[in-house]
């Protein structure tokens, strides 16, 4: 008896204590509930109403319903509303991200300084002392009219082909000012006249164009036009055809263009000694120390080149017409946004170009006149390389081979072979074995300098020097006498030409990120100029008629 009473009251309490919790699970369930519907309320009229339109389309919808549709119709009102919310939580999305993209790129550019070129040095400048030096400042040939690559018309040019333009629709106004009628999203509304203030810098660079030389160095155009390659913003990228590594085409909104080549490895990575010269890497920093090193030796044949730092995502996968490029973009395991392209060498996913993780440096070079304007001949080197495994080149076992050389057109009269021999003295000195061809302006025939472009696998190896690079300077003994005194002026300790270069590079914007050239490099420079000396000097030894007299009258030896 005493155990059934005992019984019945356990299940009582059982049974209260599961009502209870059950009380309390409902209780619950309702809390969330209310919490979760507050949370998900769509913003009042004060945040729509930054959306035209919405909510005066809301009201007028229902004001226009009948009342026995009232809940239909409130079930219908909910679509709009949410297609709009999803809509506005896209694009605040997409805003947020292109915005936070665009702080790391103005992040990184105030980080280098872009903008700020010109980098004060402590102590005299050596750079600025070279420059004063007289063999920097010799007197140039009075140019004439066809010594010019391009040129304005005049108003006598104008007269001869009135009649003609008077036939044309598209006549130029009378003040002779071309407007553009180009309507493209971001591009500069350009109005160029014959005065040359109202001309972009690559236009004036391609009017600076003479036969003797790419540019002036005087000239206060190539600051201008470095500082706008690195701070124009860019409006296209497409990957250039042709050449055998990737590189690209780069659009400006003033019309200019510049051909890109990204960072592929550490400025302190040698090049491996068991690798071909024809399958090195090309560096985006020997483009630019490259073109330091012809202004230094007072060449001026290469085009201006400028260091940058681009946001991969928004600078180039955003912006891209080319489809064959676009398809190459991908995230890395790291998070690094990279690409590849296509190309003949290292166009792969295992050897992807990759920002860190948007931001990437690259080189731009200036581009030159385009071909249908100026075209340019391509011309094979004679000390050419085999580009073979196995096989040596005809100059590689001949030792008498410039004898043939000399009595081959163009190289048997004018200043041919010795400008030849110029860019072999670069080519050593920042060690280029890359060089099969050269180019000149076909407007100036056989009278002109060599354009020295495509200097990418340049600076591959510090460690050791490569004599074959000289082997025009070596197997002919000739030299230009301009050349021979500047090279004995900058192995001199005032004016020693890693100083100079280490200084010179410095007014690149990418010299804020690290050194453009590493200190080994720089070294080497030294220790291949004083090697080109000494073979000058045993070419001497040997021979009456080794110096090319290019600067009669002018007696000062460094």
């Amino acid at each position: 008896m005493v155990r059934r009473n005992l019984g019945q009251s356990t299940r009582s309490i059982y049974l209260g204590l599961a009502c209870l919790s059950l009380s309390l699970h409902v209780l619950l369930a309702f809390f969330c509930l209310s919490v979760l519907q507050t949370a998900c309320v769509f913003p009042s009229s004060s945040s729509s109403s930054s959306i035209p339109g919405t909510d005066t389309q809301h009201h007028e919808s229902v004001s226009q319903s009948p009342a026995s549709d009232a809940a239909s119709s409130n079930k219908l009102q909910r679509r709009p509303h949410d297609e709009v919310r999803h809509k506005l939580t896209a694009n605040m999305l997409h805003h947020k991200v292109r915005g936070s993209l665009n702080e790391v790129t103005e992040k990184s550019k105030k980080l280098i300084g872009v903008g700020k070129i010109i980098q004060k040095v402590d102590g005299p400048s050596k750079l600025e002392a070279l420059f004063k030096h007289p063999l920097y400042n010799l007197p140039q040939p009075e140019l004439q009219q066809d010594d010019w690559l391009l040129r304005l018309k005049t108003e006598e040019d104008a007269k001869d082909t009135e009649s003609q333009e008077e036939e044309k629709e598209d006549i130029f106004p009378d003040d002779s000012e071309w407007q553009s009628n180009s309507h493209e999203e971001g591009y500069d509304k350009v109005t160029w006249t014959t005065d040359v203030e109202t001309h972009p810098p690559w236009l004036r660079f391609h009017l600076g164009i003479s036969r003797w030389e790419l540019y002036n160095r005087k000239d206060p155009n190539l600051a201008q036009l470095t500082h706008y390659l690195a701070t124009q913003g860019i409006l296209g990228a497409v990957q250039k055809k042709g050449g055998t590594q990737l590189k690209l085409l780069i659009s400006f909104p003033n019309y200019g263009q510049a051909l890109l080549k990204p960072m592929k490895q550490s400025r302190h990575a040698e090049t491996d000694v068991n690798l071909f010269y024809f399958s090195d890497f090309e560096r985006h920093n020997a483009e630019i120390a490259a073109f330091h090193l012809d202004r230094l030796l007072g060449f001026n044949r290469i085009p201006p080149v400028v260091g940058r730092l681009i946001n991969v995502t928004t600078e180039i996968k955003e912006i891209t017409t080319d489809r064959r490029l676009s398809k190459t973009f991908f995230t890395s395991p790291a998070g690094n946004v990279c690409f590849y392209g296509q190309c003949e060498y290292y166009c792969s996913v295992e050897h992807p170009v990759c920002g860190q993780p948007h931001m990437l440096e690259v080189s731009l070079a200036t581009m030159l006149p385009d071909l249908t304007i100026a075209p340019r001949r391509s011309w094979r080197s004679p000390w050419r390389r085999s580009y073979s495994r196995t096989k040596l080149a005809q100059w590689e076992k001949d030792p008498a081979y410039c004898d043939t050389v000399k009595q081959t057109p163009p190289y048997n009269q004018g200043t041919r072979l010795v400008d030849l021999i110029d860019m072999a003295v670069l080519d050593f000195l920042m060690s280029n074995m890359d060089r099969h061809h050269y180019e000149t302006f076909e407007q100036f025939g056989n009278n002109t300098f060599l354009l020295h472009l495509d200097n990418g696998r340049a600076f591959g190896r510090h460690s050791q020097d490569e004599p074959s690079i000289l082997a025009p300077l070596q197997q002919c003994c000739r030299i230009r006498r301009s050349t021979l005194l500047r090279l004995r002026l900058l192995s001199l300790p005032d004016f020693r030409l890693s100083d100079i270069m280490r200084e010179s590079l410095t007014q690149d914007p990418l010299s804020r990120v690290a050194p453009l050239l590493s200190e080994p490099h720089l070294s080497a420079l030294d220790r291949r100029l004083a090697k080109v000396l000494q073979v000058v000097q045993a070419c001497q030894e040997k021979h009456d008629d080794v110096i090319y007299n290019d600067i009669e009258g002018h007696d000062q030896e460094p």
